[in-house]
């Protein structure tokens, strides 16, 4: 597309770049001395920079029919805004009495001494001298109409009134104040203009008292109207539609409107297309607007002039034009077809310092860090885009936007809609989808400063939680993250069915003796779990079989993530720096309990691969993801796997060790016996010798097997059979077959003992026959299935609580059976469906199977 400033030609002194307040300050004052800018004081080049508003038409049109004795308003009172365009309009008027031939007073308030009378000022200019007028009592209403029709026709023009008043309000007149003398002159004025046919008398004031200093100024204001109130008339020069055409009249020579309405119609479809017209306005409004502001987007005359000119040091006209005079000369070089606040070059140090001193050098600092720098997350946002777009500086686009949206200087809502950024942004080839996801990418992580509140975005100089929490998620070292791990850990396990060593060093730690251990591992590292289970330190590990491992899965990522929120949702509530709002810091806490939660219930989902001692190495089981709001530790969990795989015994069963140990032999020593499976890899392991010493003494006392010592000629000798004893476990003591030790007890009564059914098999979910167990990649060594039933259906009512006890029997059914179908009922309470959702069905999502839900 054709450049604006092609199309509307920007005038010699914009393009020059001399762009100091004063070619933008209207002074009628300086006009009337014939002092000041030459676009002022020269009246062809005034009107040609001048937009006629039909509000300035109207003047023209009543001011010069009182003139001309055919009736009109006397008196004409304009208000408006502060830098509303009211000294402008007076200076209009200024230039048309000369051209029609009338005579004109000025009286402008800035420059008058506190001690100068307006009646002396007005007598003077009408007639060089003062005669008459000289005191600082008002002079009163006849004299005044015979100074006035001694004139006609006269044109009194009357500005900045109201900041002489103030100033006259500290000088003495007698018993009263040259404002009160003042405020009578001007009602005496006022009625001597009525009076008289051909004299006019414009006064200006403001609209509301936002700019006066003090109380005493506001009832001066209100004095003010209240005098002229019977006979003025009050004229608003411009009007809100008509601001756009002002500007463009007075920053550009000309505008090509053929080429401009091209510009405008291509804008439209493309806006219309995406659905980026703003709500409420008709399409055909909107380009009538558009073709009326152009080389600007409406809305870049609406921000300016309505959000930064409510400021109270903002001149609405003046200061606006200033403004896009400094952006049409950063700009006069660009290819941009049109401006909209994205192209507002915020990096320009004149232009930026111009916003500024309205809103406070604080934002200095806040548009560093998320705009300007090199490190600026505005910046960074271009980097995370696809290739095509990553040379448009969307990233910096977007963040103009809302900068420049952020700011009401008399209240009213601040910020920009995801609509308004993406209108202000579009570009040919861009679609709005884009400019959403740089946008999302700056509101949720890169911006510091930037915050999100009804649906619009804006700056603060208040740090946004979300971007402070990105930079220290990214400031969190290697060492910090492995030593809060290791803290998460330490608070998932408790030592108190297992002895559990976390993340061990060296394996002279390890005792070695039968008792079951548990070693956390920060990684998988099969040659580091060898050496444990082979050597404790310098020699050889005699118990292999009591050493368990547990080593977290292999996508660590969102549990490192996780970790990094924690730490850094911490140290942002330990940074006293940090400016936080009492609401902020209260949802930093409770950000920072619930990822304390989440961590708990990650690290049993992270630690979930246990390596198991196996004759052909280590055998690889996967506890799988825990149950949503279990609160298991580490080694209960291993627990429960090791006993519905058989590794780890709580009780044995005395007919077992009848059948495996003594069916082909007449002793056996028990301290062997105890020993062996804490010796032997993939063997069954006790809990503890109380496990042996009470299958023993069962034994004995039903007269399975017997129980006594060998004798020096290695016979074994019965002690106790069939009464109650208590094993020791010692070298030299042995159990004996049931017939040897019946033949030495009672030889002649012996009969074999009868075991009724039932009361030799082990309590559901423990296994009296060593597991078949092999090396496995990624899965769970199976067992073959004894002979027995081939399918299986059970009921039962859960009691509360219990539910983590049921999960060893279904590892082992699943385990015997090729397919677990569980149906599950709950009834006598409620849940919401956001649970269901969030808890239950994530919970069958994180497993990877479909779930069914009534």
């Amino acid at each position: 597309m054709t450049a604006f400033h092609t199309i509307a030609v920007p005038h010699d002194d914009i393009l020059q770049g001399r762009l100091t307040l004063d070619v933008f300050a209207a002074d009628l004052w300086e006009v009337y001395h014939r002092r000041g800018p030459e676009e002022y004081r020269d009246p062809d080049l005034f009107f040609q920079k001048t937009y006629l508003t039909d509000g300035l038409k109207n003047l023209f049109a009543v001011v010069e029919k009182r003139l001309k004795g055919q009736g009109g308003d006397p008196v004409i009172q304009m208000q408006t805004p502060f830098g509303g365009g009211k000294t402008h309009a007076l200076i209009a008027l200024y230039h048309k009495a000369r051209e029609w031939g009338v005579k004109t007073a000025v009286i402008v308030g800035t420059p008058l001494a506190a001690r100068e009378t307006l009646w002396g000022l007005l007598a003077e200019q009408l007639t060089d001298s003062r005669a008459r007028f000289e005191g600082f009592s008002a002079p009163g209403r006849e004299s005044l109409r015979a100074l006035l029709s001694a004139h006609q026709p006269l044109l009194i023009l009357m500005d900045e009134v109201l900041e002489y008043a103030v100033k006259a309000a500290a000088e003495q007149v007698g018993g009263s104040t040259l404002a009160a003398q003042t405020l009578a002159f001007l009602q005496e004025l006022t009625e001597a203009a009525s009076i008289l046919e051909r004299v006019s008398l414009v006064i200006t004031l403001p609209s509301s008292t936002l700019e006066q200093y003090d109380e005493q100024a506001t009832r001066l204001f209100e004095q003010l109207k209240k005098i002229s109130g019977r006979v003025e008339k009050v004229y608003t020069p411009v009007r809100d539609e008509e601001v756009g055409a002002i500007l463009r009249r007075r920053l550009f020579s000309r505008v090509d409107e053929k080429a401009a309405a091209k510009i405008v119609n291509a804008f439209m479809d493309e806006a219309e297309q995406e659905a980026l017209l703003p709500r409420g306005e008709e399409s055909a409004a909107y380009r009538a607007r558009f073709k009326a502001t152009y080389p600007f987007l409406p809305e870049v005359v609406d921000v300016l002039y309505h959000r930064w000119g409510s400021f109270p040091n903002f001149q609405r006209t003046r200061g606006t034009l200033r403004l896009l005079g400094m952006v049409v000369h950063a700009l006069k070089n660009s290819s941009r077809p049109y401006i909209t606040l994205a192209d507002f070059p915020l990096q320009e140090d004149e232009i930026r310092r111009e916003l500024l001193k309205h809103i406070g050098n604080e934002y200095d600092s806040v548009l560093a860090a998320d705009l300007l720098s090199a490190e600026a997350g505005a910046r960074k946002a271009n980097q995370e885009i696809g290739k095509a777009y990553q040379g448009l500086g969307l990233g910096e686009r977007i963040a103009s936007t809302i900068f420049m949206h952020s700011f009401v200087g008399g209240g009213g809502e601040a910020g920009a809609t995801a609509a308004e950024v993406k209108r202000h942004n579009l570009m040919a080839g861009v679609p709005a989808s884009v400019i959403a996801e740089v946008l999302n990418k700056l509101s949720s992580r890169l911006l510091f400063y930037l915050h999100e509140e009804g649906g619009r975005y804006y700056f603060s100089t208040t740090a946004n939680l979300n971007r402070a929490l990105t930079i220290r998620m990214e400031n969190v070292t290697a060492e910090e993250l492995r030593a809060a791990e290791l803290d998460s850990l330490r608070k998932r396990v408790s030592g108190k069915v297992m002895r559990t060593f976390l993340w061990p060093e060296q394996s002279a730690d390890i005792p070695d003796d039968p008792q079951p251990k548990l070693l956390i591992l920060p990684a998988a590292d099969p040659a580091r779990m060898k050496h444990f289970v082979e050597e404790k330190g310098q020699t050889p590990r005699v118990h292999r079989n009591t050493l368990f491992f547990l080593t977290p899965h292999s996508e660590r990522a969102p549990f490192e993530n996780l970790l990094r929120r924690h730490l850094a949702l911490s140290a942002l509530l330990a940074v006293k720096t940090l400016s936080l709002t009492p609401e902020q810091r209260k949802e930093l806490q409770d950000k920072e309990k619930q990822a304390a939660r989440d961590l708990q219930e990650q690290i049993g989902s992270l630690y979930r691969l246990l390596y198991l001692p196996d004759p052909q190495g280590m055998a690889l089981f996967d506890l799988g993801i825990p149950t949503y709001g279990g609160e298991q530790y580490l080694e209960e969990r291993v627990y429960e796997r090791l006993r519905t795989e058989g590794r780890l015994l709580e009780k044995l069963a005395p007919l077992v060790i009848k059948q495996r140990y003594l069916s082909n032999r007449d002793y056996v020593e028990t301290r062997q016996l105890a020993e062996s499976g804490s010796r032997t890899p993939g063997e069954p392991l006790v809990t503890g010798r109380h496990v042996w010493e009470t299958c023993i003494a069962e034994g004995v006392r039903q007269g399975l097997f017997g129980l006594g010592e060998l004798d020096e000629n290695g016979q074994p000798q019965c002690r106790y059979f069939k009464e109650e004893v208590t094993p020791s476990l010692r070298s030299g003591e042995v159990l004996i077959r049931a017939e040897v030790c019946a033949r030495q007890k009672t030889p002649e009564s012996y009969t074999a003992p009868v075991v009724a059914p039932g009361t030799v098999s082990e309590p559901v979910g423990i296994s009296t026959a060593v597991p078949t167990t092999s090396p496995v990649t990624g899965g769970v060594a199976v067992a073959p299935a004894a002979p027995g039933r081939n399918r299986l259906r059970i009921r039962f009512n859960l009691p509360f609580g219990k539910a983590s006890s049921l999960f060893g029997l279904f590892n082992l059914l699943q385990t015997r059976f090729g397919k677990l179908h569980i149906t599950i009922e709950a009834e006598g309470g409620s849940m919401s469906e956001t649970e269901i959702e969030d808890k239950v069905r994530e919970t069958f999502r994180q497993i990877g199977t479909d779930v069914e839900i009534e």
